[in-house]
């Protein structure tokens, strides 16, 4: 099977055995020889299963939405009001789904909370500042400080409930551990003690020879059979701790479909330092990072489409002038035939044809297909070598775009022949076709372009897809506009 054909097998293949495997393990047993099970939660009765399916951003985002919308009940200022709480809403939650930290505390949270909700309130007072509604700014402020405190009260009642619920084993997250190592049996020996982190240990996978955690909790398997452990267990948390396996495979196997759901959590490996980023928390004395999975579908980016479509159809029409002296140009050099068609990989390896202005004339199809372009090529006239320099010969890919084969944003495309090369020598190249390809990219604004190493523009080209954002979008457009202007081109 070609590498092509297995690019959506790359990103995320089933790496377990069949779903005998956890039927097949031996049941482990603890040091005093008995059986060792998970615990199970607790039998729920009906209104105990409708608590347990209540999450927090089912609970928080809307809680916090109607304290902010309270001045409405006394004051007049309505819009005002309510961009205040849609802007508030957003930022508390990070422009995502809220999830509520391991280790509940609203002090712990109250100067992100507070720093936010005074960010939303300053830049909507601006406004109405600028609308020389100088007295209304004064009521916005007395409103908002009101709506403020009620939030942080909201908060509180809402983290008591949230903890209780937990407690109660009412809120109860199926957690596989990733190693079995010391620190493994440590984790799962405090997630027993204290279920108020709403975490429930249903096993742990390993490699090699750490079975410390074998005392607390069984082995389920090896890192390879991880998707059959999610899939038995019912997990929806994978907690990376200490154990026997390679780094290289668990990226492999934390991505696949069936365990890309699952919140992923990973202690730091010198996690006696303390970690100093957003999405730091911790279990006990022992830090975790809650790792963000790619989001690779959804409202999101069904806003990027919409942008892509009609972003890449004004520009057609606002470059059609300069698309045409392009043309115009590259047919006097170079003869008939502007438009040059080339079979490129897309997403999920899906070949399509790229369209670019011709800057020279291969000797035949076969060289297209299989030669690597350089800059020095002595059959790149004047003009083909200015097209390539400034990026403009491609600007006939926005139709690609408007077609949906591609994107303004994205890792760049490649020819099926270097796909397979490049497949098979750099580590992770095919998993740059879990998303369309694009006009520009992350590894192109950063100077990755031409005859640079292609194992860097991998690397470059996945953490754009792991850290994807629109606002990340927003940064490689704006800085892509200046490479024509510096010609930092081919």
């Amino acid at each position: 099977m070609s590498v092509i054909n297995r690019v959506t097998a790359a990103s995320g293949p089933a790496r377990g055995r069949s779903d005998a495997v956890l039927r097949s393990v031996p049941r482990p047993r603890g040091a005093s020889g008995a059986s060792v099970r998970p615990l199970p939660p607790p039998a729920l009765t009906s209104p105990h299963r409708a608590v347990a399916r209540v999450r927090a951003w089912m609970l928080v985002p809307p809680v916090d939405a109607v304290l902010l919308l309270s001045p409405l009940l006394w004051g007049e200022q309505h819009k005002a009001v309510l961009v205040m709480t849609a802007l508030s809403v957003l930022m508390l939650s990070g422009f995502g789904r809220y999830r509520a930290r391991l280790h509940l505390s609203v002090l712990d949270e109250l100067p992100t909370l507070l720093s936010r909700l005074l960010t939303a309130a300053a830049a909507v007072a601006v406004v109405i500042a600028l609308r020389h509604e100088q007295d209304s700014v004064v009521t916005f402020l007395q409103n908002t400080a009101v709506s403020i405190g009620l939030v942080v009260a909201g908060r509180v009642l809402v983290t008591q409930l949230i903890i209780a619920s937990r407690r109660h084993r009412l809120t109860v997250h199926r957690t596989v551990l990733i190693g079995g190592g010391p620190l493994a049996a440590e984790l799962a020996q405090i997630l027993q003690r204290h279920p108020r982190y709403g975490l429930a240990v249903v096993g742990f996978v390993d490699d090699g020879g750490s079975r410390e955690a074998e005392s607390v909790v069984p082995r389920v398997g090896g890192l390879a059979d991880l998707d059959v452990a999610v899939r038995e267990t019912g997990a929806d948390v994978l907690l990376v701790t200490d154990g026997d396996f390679s780094e290289r495979e668990l990226l492999d196997v934390v991505r696949t479909p069936t365990c890309a759901p699952c919140d992923l959590l990973v202690v730091p490996r010198l996690h006696y330092f303390h970690t100093q980023t957003g999405q730091a928390d911790h279990i006990g004395s022992i830090p975790v990072m809650r790792i963000r999975t790619p989001n690779l579908a959804g409202p999101a980016w069904a806003i990027k489409r919409s942008f892509d479509a009609l972003g890449a159809t004004a520009l057609l029409v606002l470059l059609a002038p300069v698309i045409a002296v392009c043309a115009l140009a590259s047919r006097i050099e170079g003869g008939p035939g502007v438009i040059f068609r080339q079979p490129r990989v897309g997403r999920n390896g899906q070949l399509f044809d790229c369209l670019k202005l011709r800057s020279m004339r291969p000797v035949d199809e076969r060289e297209s297909a299989t030669t690597w372009s350089i800059a020095q090529d002595d059959r790149v006239g004047r003009v083909g070598r200015f097209l390539r320099r400034t990026s403009l010969d491609e600007l006939p890919q926005l139709w690609n775009i408007v077609r949906g084969e591609m994107t303004l944003v994205g890792p760049r495309p490649e020819r099926p022949h270097f796909v397979e090369e490049f497949s098979a020598t750099y580590d992770r190249y095919a998993h740059r076709h879990r998303v369309q390809a694009g006009l520009t990219g992350f590894a192109q604004v950063s100077g990755l372009r031409g005859d640079t190493p292609i194992g860097d523009r991998a690397r470059h080209d996945n953490y754009y897809i792991e850290n994807w954002s629109l606002w990340l979008d927003v940064k490689i457009l704006l800085r892509t506009f200046a490479e024509p202007f510096l010609a930092r081109g081919r």
